[in-house]
This record gives C-alpha cells, sequence and structure tokens, in this order.
C-alpha cells in the first residue's frame, strides 16, 4: 500500500489529526465527486454544470449557519435567504465559482486536512485529472493525503511530473516480522502462546496482508473454540485449525473471484481480433508463482509464456493489451481490481491478495481457457 502526502514535509503523521480529517473515499468517484463529498462534510454543497482541468461552472450553497461561517471565514462573499422554525434553523447561501481556489480556501478555512482513500479505484483517466489539481491544490496551499494500493514507484509523479519536489510517497509494508508481532501480542491479550510452526504458517497464508492475517487468526481460534482470554496461558500449535480457517476464508472468496473471471472473459469477448492474445495472457499471469505476482511479473516473462502457447503473439500487441488490463477487470464505478499492470516498470502484481490464498484452497475452471480453445479452433477452421 501507498500513501502519497502533498505536505511540504513528510512527518504529518506526528500531528493529532484525530477529529481534523476530512476523510473521502474515492471508491466510485470521479474527482468531481472529491470536492462535492469533502465540502458536504463541511455544510457546503457544490453543484458543478460543467468541467475541464482545474476550471469548472458551478454553484455552492452553505446549509446551515457552521457552512456560512466558513464561507465567510474563507472571505466568500455570501447573499441569500434565512429560514427559522421551531424544529430547525438553515440558512442558504448561494454564491458562483469558476476556479478551484474557491475550494482549497474554504478546506484551508476549515482547519481540517484533506484525505482520500482507495485512490487506486478511480479510473485511470480520473487518477491523472487529480495528479493535476494536485499540483494546482499545493498553490494555493491546500495539502492533500491520498491513501491506495497500486505497483508503480511514485504514480503520481508519473501521470503528472509537474508534482517533482511537491510529493512524499510512502510506501506502507509488512514484513514476517511485523506480522509475527502482530500474531503474538494478540495471543498475549488472549493469553496465549503460538507456536513457532503456527505463526510461521499463517505468516505464509497473509502474503504480507494484515488484514488476511488477522480474519486468518480469529477464525482460527474459532475453529479450537477459543472465544475469551484464558485465566491461564495457553501453548496453542493447532495447524489443523489454521488450515480449516484458510480453506473456509478461500471458500468465502469463490463469489468474488467468479465474478472477476466472468467479468474479464466477457471483456476480452468484446476485443475484435485479440481474444488469443488476452486470454493467453490471462492464463499466464493468474498461473505465475506467488512471489512473482507480489513483487512484480515482467512483460518480458509474460511474452516468454505466451509466445510458447501461441507463436503469433507478438509483444507489441501484448503491450498494448496489457496497458488496458485494468479496464478489463473494473466495473463501471471502477470497483474491482485484482490485477494491476504498472506501464513505466512493465510490471503486473496482484494488488488484491486474496487471489493468491484463493488460488492454493480452491481449483478453478478459469473461463479464458476456454476462449483460448475457441480461439485455435477459429484459427484452424479458417486454415481449412
Amino acid at each position: 500500500m501507498h500513501t502519497v502526502s502533498s505536505c511540504p514535509r513528510p512527518q504529518f503523521w506526528r500531528e493529532d489529526f484525530h477529529s481534523a480529517w476530512l476523510q473521502f473515499s474515492a471508491q466510485i468517484k470521479s474527482v468531481f465527486d472529491i470536492y462535492v463529498d469533502a465540502l458536504s462534510q463541511l455544510g457546503i454543497r457544490l453543484e458543478v454544470s460543467s468541467a475541464s482541468s482545474s476550471q469548472w461552472s458551478g454553484k455552492i450553497t452553505a446549509h446551515g449557519e457552521a457552512g456560512i461561517k466558513l464561507l465567510t471565514k474563507a472571505g466568500i462573499d455570501i447573499e441569500g435567504s434565512y429560514e427559522k422554525s421551531n424544529e430547525h434553523e438553515q440558512k442558504l447561501v448561494g454564491h458562483d465559482i469558476n476556479d478551484l481556489r474557491y475550494v482549497a480556501e474554504i478546506i484551508k478555512h476549515s482547519g481540517r486536512r484533506l484525505v482520500i482513500e482507495d485512490f487506486h479505484y478511480m479510473r485511470v483517466a480520473e487518477r491523472k485529472s487529480f495528479a493535476f489539481d494536485l499540483k494546482a491544490l499545493w498553490d494555493y496551499g491546500l495539502f492533500v493525503v491520498i491513501i491506495g494500493v497500486w505497483s508503480q514507484s511514485n504514480m503520481l509523479l508519473y501521470l503528472n511530473p509537474d508534482l517533482s519536489g511537491r510529493i512524499s510517497e510512502i510506501k506502507i509494508y509488512w514484513s514476517p516480522t511485523d506480522l509475527s508481532k502482530v500474531i503474538t501480542l494478540g495471543g498475549t491479550l488472549l493469553n496465549l502462546k503460538f507456536s513457532n510452526e503456527l505463526i510461521n504458517r499463517a505468516i505464509g497464508l497473509c502474503f504480507e496482508n494484515a488484514g488476511i492475517l488477522q480474519a486468518l487468526m480469529l477464525s482460527t481460534l474459532d475453529n479450537a473454540k477459543l472465544v475469551t482470554r484464558s485465566p491461564y496461558q495457553i501453548e496453542f500449535d493447532n495447524v489443523e485449525a489454521l488450515e480449516s480457517a484458510a480453506l473456509f476464508y478461500a471458500d468465502q472468496l469463490n463469489p468474488l473471484y467468479q465474478q472477476f473471471a466472468k467479468r474479464v472473459a466477457s471483456g476480452i469477448r468484446k476485443r475484435n481480433d485479440s481474444t488469443g492474445i488476452y486470454a493467453h495472457a490471462m492464463a499466464v499471469i493468474i498461473d505465475a508463482d506467488d512471489k512473482s505476482l507480489m513483487t512484480g511479473l515482467h512483460i518480458d516473462q509474460i511474452y516468454g509464456l505466451a509466445k510458447i502457447r501461441q507463436p503469433r503473439i507478438q509483444k507489441g500487441n501484448l503491450k498494448t493489451i496489457l496497458e488496458k488490463f485494468e479496464s478489463l477487470q473494473v466495473d463501471e464505478d471502477g470497483r474491482g481490481l485484482v490485477l494491476a499492470y504498472n506501464e513505466a516498470s512493465g510490471d503486473v502484481t496482484a494488488v488484491d491478495r486474496q487471489l493468491l490464498l484463493y488460488r492454493q484452497y480452491c481449483t478453478v475452471n478459469w473461463p479464458w481457457e476456454d476462449l483460448i480453445r475457441e480461439a485455435e479452433q477459429q484459427v484452424d477452421a479458417e486454415s481449412d
């Protein structure tokens, strides 16, 4: 996972922002939805009628006394009507806007920081648009924290080179030592002492993901009927309970990856004259070893293996296909990304580490294998 800060110093996490986050998830949003949602948390409505880059046409409306006070504090002239009843008091104020500066000033004067989560779920075009907005926001003195999962180092800098010197990218990852401490400290709170064998196996099954580790350990203890803290220390080495937990976890993921497979296969069928290349590429990637999908499976490796499967595949065509890789996986709201392609490094990585656990415990007939057979049969028929 990556955290990017456009703050002028990377020590922003040392400050106390417990009640100062202006938090927003970009899972299914566009760039302007970010501003709409952020301002709504401040009691201000932003209505955008048209937009391009950091310029737009629209209107802001303050709801309630807090929103009006904030606009006044930001130096934005307000005008409108005042309504009062026995149940509530509300002021509605309209103000035309045409510049990102207004939004920056409002958020700055609120004393809160804009934090955007799940940035990787935004469409590529929206990410690029926001990368350009980030420079403008920096110039206006509004510094943003972005949280997301991607394989490409300095992705925002790649999207907008003008961000050079304006962002600090912090990689957040869990080492085996970190994960071991998570298990050990959790066990201490429950008066459990886990065996080294169980700890090592749990770490191997979570693929450096603390969320997966937590789910596995909770399910393991449920399987062992340990639901409360023991009054005395228990030596816990029930690896069988852990394996059952992993199998259950993988089985629960089946609908998720069946949907992923159907979406990808449907997307492949819509690509004219490219069915064979897409399908072979997917087969190679899904069959790759865990380490490669965690650290990056390079396009040269994909091409070499795909070429063995189908000699007609050309590297240039494969590269073009990988550049459109994300669009095959996500739905209309940008959700469902499992595998990401880094255009800068040429690597494919599993951004959803659950896939690796799923592969270990579930036997799947991936639909692109059927597409490969269909493509080969079509070629044979055309050559007859």
